[in-house]
Formats: C-alpha cells, structure tokens, sequence
C-alpha cells in the first residue's frame, strides 16, 4: 500500500512513517518546515519528503492519505482530498488500526518528560532482552531512531495529549488503549485547543477509562492535578511513588547525588541504585517511573537500574552538540517553564558556579499567546544570563525583558543573539583569566522548533 502523510517532519507523523515502511509499505510525505533530527531519519530510511502542499502531490495516487494534526482546513492539498472523496486517517487512528493491536501497550503521558521517560522505558526493555517496539516523539541515543516495530507484543509509546487531526479532536492517547500507563505530571500547557487545566484533566479521565482492571496506572504522589483526574474514576492497578521517605507503602527515591547523577528507589525490601549521564530531580522522577511500569511487565528492578546506568539520554534533550576550549553547547526542547526552570535547576547542581547562559525561543503555540507570562522570566533565573529569542514579533516578550532586570536580554534576529551570546562569553572568559578562576562556560539553546538553525551557526562562529 502507499501511504502519502501531510505533516510527515512532526515527530509523531515522522515516527509513524517509519513503522508504515516497516510494516512493507510505500512511505511518502509532504511538509512545509523540514530540520533535523526528524528530516535526517526520514531521508535515511529512504522516505521521499516533498515541500509544501501543493495539489499535485495528488498525481502520486497513494491508497491512503495520513492527515497530521498540524494540518487545518483552508490547507490546499487537504481541501482536494476533501473535494475528491480521497480515503485519509488521522495518523493515532492509522497506528491503533494497523500497528497496536494484540500489542501490550506501554504509554507515557504527562506534560513534561514524555520522550525522555518513553525512550528510558524502551531501553530498559531492550536491555532486558524483550525487544520492544515502539514509537517516540524524538530520536533516543540507544536506538538512534525514533520508531520501529519490534520482535514480542510490548511497545511503548510516547502519549500525547494534543489532539488527533482537523476532524477528530480527541487527544491522541485516546486511541491507544494502553495495559501500562505513566502519568508523569499535569500542568495547563497548549493553549490553542484547550482553554484550561480541567479541559485537559478530561482527556485523560478518558484515556483512563480505557484501561483494563488488569492494566496499571504509575504516577507520583501528592500532585494535586493528578489525583483530581484519578478521583474522576480509576478501574485498573495503580502506583504511586514519591521521593518522601515517610511514604509507607509505596516506591520511594532519593538522591545519593544533588545533581540527580545518582539515586537510589526502594520497593518493600528491593533497593536498587543507579548511576548515570543524566541530571535533574526531573530526570530522577522520569527514570523511577520508567523502573516502576518495566517491572509491571516483568522486568526485575536490579536489570531495570543497570540500564537505567547506560541510559545515553536523547536527541536535544540537553545534548551536548559542542565542546570548545571554554564552551559547552547544549540543545534541549524545552518549551514550559516548568521545564526551562528544572533543566537549569539540573545543569546549576552540576557545574556548580560556572557560568550558564540561556538562549530562549518561546515558539510554541501557547508560548506566543502570552499564556506563561507570569511566570516565564522567573522560570530561567538559575542561568547568569538569559537570552530571549523573539523571532516571530510578540509584543508581549520585550515588556517583560525589560521589567526582569540585567541579566535579561532581548533579540530579533539571528546575528543580534549571536553577538549577544559572544559578548557575554568574552566578558567572562577575560573576568576569568585575570582572576585564574576554572571551568568552562555553558550555552543552554532551548526550542520546541529548529531556532532558524542558531545551533549550527553559533557554534561555527564560538569556534
């Protein structure tokens, strides 16, 4: 069969190419933004990507169209789909039709840490010899791809809450039917479908509703948003753990490092330890969670810790795409403030006093609304100095750079940012040398987009 897919360089519909040309079939796509690392898995795996959506894309007289969610009426190529009664899914139904059935499904939702929790989970399968398949909403470093099919019935999935596609605006999850669910936290983030907090909760009281009594939901304790959703209904198993050592009963974490590069979780009388790459109590809570839904499918903690331990972290999910003499170049996703504030928390505990600054693009949908206006310049206060990336004209942003004090910035443009960031850093390096102090600086590059590609050409103007 040849499947045609609108919005194929979005990290789910890129994946789900991936399994669809597995699965034996012709994989093609169309998109208009196209960047690494999604383009560069696509084109490897031999999928053609073409540019746009223009109507002659329907010259290719695929069997089915795979409508993405990002695609919207008024699009041309969907308008001639509509206007010629050509067959199209959305691409969770096209993956709960073809791909999850007489799957156990393993499902990761939250708002923050999904594809790190869903690639650690995935590894810790592969590393127990139960070669799962699964599909992620970016490219693990264990596999170096984002999706694949797998050899037994386990697959994992990253669970999104966004919705499915311009005619069916449940949230994807719904689709899933998951047996192991991880519900990591929940917080009010996409504001351009949801219009508040319980609009979300909704979603997945439903998702919840779908598993069965034998299923288990894994989650932390005490989050009030959480155990609103839960005390809507809950049918399966459920586990909660905490990092509060008072917690009887229940899984329980602590830090045997403050940088979260070590921690230890203790289930009745089973403790096991892991020591990894990784930094950031929100990594810790991300890693436990993952322990706790591999033992529900008969993983033994101790084998679930020593992969944890060879864990190698996943594509711009603070990678470091650059050691200079003085610099370190990181590039991480996030794009909340919830996550901006914990990423910064994890590298601060790590390099201690050595110098961060923080190059921010707020892109998302619910970032250019202004949603997170309150509490977006707190959220970045760890790093020395922040840079805001204002790329896209929000007359929200410079008002508030203004009001944040000093180590706040403003750019508009590519060379005005890189500047600003060579500035800084010359500063401190000469601040440095005349006072011998040690240590490399960090450049934290934060984006849910491709930033215009700022990574590449920083890093070829730092060296």
């Amino acid at each position: 069969m040849h499947i045609h897919i609108l919005g194929i360089c979005g990290t789910f519909m890129g994946s789900l190419a991936i399994l669809a040309k597995e699965m034996g079939h012709r994989v093609t796509g169309c998109d208009q933004a196209v960047y690494p690392p999604m383009s560069t898995q696509l084109e490897e795996q031999g999928i053609e990507l073409i540019s746009g959506f223009d109507c002659e894309q329907l010259a290719l007289k695929p069997d089915l169209f795979v409508i993405g969610n990002a695609i919207s009426r008024g699009n041309p190529l969907l308008e001639e789909i509509l206007n010629q009664g050509l067959p199209y899914t959305s691409g969770p139904g096209m993956l709960a039709d073809t791909v999850l059935p007489d799957k156990w499904v393993l499902a990761v939702a939250g708002t923050h840490g999904k594809t790190t929790t869903t690639s650690m989970l995935a590894w810790i399968l592969e590393y127990a010899g139960m070669s799962p398949g699964f599909l992620i909403g970016g490219v693990p470093n264990n596999f170096n791809c984002s999706a694949r099919l797998g050899d037994t019935p386990f697959f994992v999935i990253e669970a999104d809450e966004y919705d499915s596609a311009f005619f069916d605006k449940r949230s994807k999850f719904v689709h899933y039917r998951p047996r192991t669910f991880i519900f990591n936290n929940l917080e009010y983030d996409h504001a351009d479908i949801f219009p508040d907090l319980a609009a979300i909760q909704t979603q997945f009281h439903h998702v919840i509703r779908t598993i069965p009594s034998n299923g288990r939901v894994i989650y932390p304790a005490n989050v009030a948003s959480i155990d609103q959703v839960l005390a809507q209904g809950l049918w399966s198993e459920n586990q909660s753990f905490s990092n509060e050592s008072e917690y009887a009963g229940q899984p329980t974490w602590n830090l045997l490092e403050q940088d979260g590069s070590s921690f230890e979780l203790k289930i009745s009388e089973h403790l096991a330890k892991v020591t990894w790459s990784q930094t950031g109590q929100h990594n810790v809570a991300n890693g436990v969670a993952a322990l706790l839904a591999a033992r529900h499918v008969g993983v033994e903690l101790e084998i679930g810790a020593q992969a944890l331990s060879e864990f190698q972290g996943v594509k711009r999910r603070m990678e470091l795409i650059a050691k200079l003499e003085h610099v370190q170049v990181y590039d991480d996703f996030a794009h909340h403030p919830t996550a901006i504030q914990t990423t910064l928390e994890g590298l601060r505990r790590k390099v201690g006093n050595e110098q961060i600054i923080a190059l921010i693009e707020p892109r998302s949908n619910t970032m250019k609304m202004g949603v997170h206006e309150a509490s977006l310049m707190a959220s970045a206060e760890l790093a020395d100095t922040v840079i805001w990336a204002d790329l896209s004209d929000m007359n929200w942003l410079a008002p508030l750079v203004e009001d944040a004090g000093p180590k706040h910035s403003l750019g508009c443009s590519l060379d005005a940012l890189i500047e600003t960031v060579k500035s800084k850093l010359s500063s401190k390096l000469s601040s440095k040398l005349s006072s011998k102090l040690s240590g490399p600086s960090h450049i934290v590059i934060m984006s849910n987009g491709g930033f215009a590609g700022i990574h590449e050409k920083l890093v070829a103007s730092l060296a």
